[in-house]
């Protein structure tokens, strides 16, 4: 096989068809992009998964007339159930420390919040976080507490929310890669179409019908490869110019997770995978199906 000759005809019909190159490129790039964005929330979901539900809590909020009997009491039944794993104490003005410090990097958001706004609270964890039905039922009602609050139910909505999110990443990016793989398809046939009079030549003089439609195979492999690198490029500039920056207070104040480069560069080849495997699987069962060499 003449190496040479495949690769000026792969050159040529990606000069030949530019302007529909340059749209295939950026298809693919843009559903490769959104595959690679899914994947990446993906992987922030379950490293938050990790990180919250580990330290999933239970928190009793007290009234603030509270005595210090009816404290004493609340104490004495969360040391005595089977189903408190361990405790802690928090009282007004630890509880705006904290806020304090997970809020450090949104400076007005503390600045606009009073000192006394966050009540004292018994923090519980669970031996099972599941049980928190039980631990609402034993201690709502108690004298002296305002609410029992389980943060595993905002997290399943917040995570439910995530997921969503994901999914509909997802479904954009299928949507996508199926005009890119259809644009590939009429990409292709229309190369075929005016390379008709050349193939049709070099099967007469004995080429095989894979090496006439090798060079069409190779071109939109390539587009997809293309698409590819740019996709790794959209991704990379996402991180940089929004991730970085956008969140950096939430990730500085360890509410969500950092984006890591590694975890970009992990994604990166299956995502090239992805855009060179379809490509030159739709060139293939185009020119199976429609096209004549």
């Amino acid at each position: 096989m003449r190496v040479n000759f495949v690769v000026s005809e792969v050159a040529t019909g990606l000069r030949r068809n530019l302007t529909m190159t340059i749209a295939m490129i950026i298809t693919t790039a843009i559903s490769l992009g959104l595959l690679g964005a899914g994947l990446l929330i993906a992987q922030q979901i379950s490293e938050m998964k990790e990180i919250y539900y580990d330290k999933i809590q239970v928190s009793i909020f007290l009234n603030d007339d509270i005595t210090e009997d009816q404290r004493s009491e609340i104490r004495s039944d969360l040391q005595a159930s089977d189903e408190v794993d361990d405790f802690l104490f928090e009282s007004k003005d630890e509880a705006f420390a904290r806020f304090q410090q997970q809020f450090r990097e949104q400076p007005e958001l503390v600045a606009n919040t009073p000192s006394d706004a966050l009540p004292a609270s018994f923090r519980v964890r669970l031996v099972n976080p599941e049980r928190y039905p039980v631990i609402n039922e034993a201690f709502a009602g108690m004298d002296g507490v305002d609410a029992v609050k389980d943060e595993g139910d905002f997290l399943d909505r917040l995570f439910g929310l995530l997921n969503g999110m994901r999914n509909a990443t997802i479904a954009v990016a299928i949507v996508q890669a199926l005009a890119a793989l259809l644009l590939i398809s009429n990409t292709i046939q229309l190369a075929a179409f005016n390379r008709r009079t050349e193939t049709s030549i070099m099967r007469l003089v004995g080429a095989s019908r894979w090496y006439t439609q090798l060079p069409f195979i190779l071109e939109a492999a390539l587009a997809g490869l293309l698409g590819a690198v740019l996709a790794f490029g959209g991704l990379a500039l996402t991180k940089v110019l929004f991730v970085d920056r956008t969140l950096a207070g939430p990730i500085k104040s360890g509410i969500i997770p950092p984006v890591e480069w590694s975890s970009i560069l992990t994604i990166s080849p299956l995502i090239a995978v992805a855009g060179v495997g379809l490509a030159s699987i739709a060139a293939y069962v185009t020119l199976r199906l429609y096209v004549r060499l």
